[in-house]
């Protein structure tokens, strides 16, 4: 089961991780969290309610990794969610004040979403047991395992998209496996690899 997830009675999975893959896992996920924000929090003697209803940014965040992560809802070729086709004359304004609103409505629940995700990598792993050599077996239920899939995908974006590599540079015969080991991108690069195969592992494993 080393560094391959497997199914577990009741929807979870389970993988064997050993000393060095929990500390890169909870320090990446840390840096999520750190990159993605804190969020918006009331201020003494605000309204509660009033917060979670407060509308968020926009403008699309100025980090490319976080405008990858939260990328505008509308847009024209090449665009984050990249709708397909050419934009029409006099249409690239209406697109960006579509993105703009949807954007001001739904960004800080997204961030919500992402920052539980990063929380569940977090606390799964230091609830781990370690054995003797370090290492621990990783035990998740259903819902941790959708947790951990998505901020496994968030990971593997922010690492893309600090790398300036796109999904086609993946391919086993891609420039990415060509790396020499004097390359200083490697060791981010091997990461990047390394969740991708975590990611693909446990997505078979839920698989009927």
């Amino acid at each position: 089961m080393a560094g391959h997830f497997e199914a577990t009675p009741g929807g979870g999975a389970a993988v064997a991780l050993d000393e060095v893959e929990i500390s890169i896992l909870r320090s990446l996920a840390v840096q999520l969290l750190e990159l993605i924000g804190p969020g918006d929090q009331p201020a003494d003697g605000e309204d509660p309610l009033a917060a979670l209803f407060a509308e968020g940014p926009s403008k699309p965040p100025t980090d490319p990794a976080l405008a990858r992560l939260f990328p505008d809802a509308y847009g024209g070729p090449g665009g984050p969610e990249g709708s397909t086709g050419a934009v029409k004359p006099g249409e690239e304004e209406e697109l960006r004040e579509r993105s703009a609103e949807f954007r001001r409505f739904t960004e800080m629940d997204l961030r919500s979403g992402k920052r539980d995700d990063a929380l569940a990598v977090v606390r799964t792993l230091d609830a781990l047991s370690p054995v003797a050599d370090g290492g621990a077996v990783l035990t998740l239920t259903g819902d941790e395992c959708l947790s951990w899939l998505r901020s496994l995908n968030d990971l593997r974006l922010t690492i893309g998209t600090r790398l300036e590599v796109s999904d086609e540079d993946q391919g086993e015969e891609g420039s990415l496996y060509r790396l020499p080991d004097t390359d200083p991108r490697k060791p981010m690069v091997m990461a990047y690899l390394w969740l991708g195969a975590l990611q693909e592992s446990l997505v078979e494993t839920l698989m009927p």
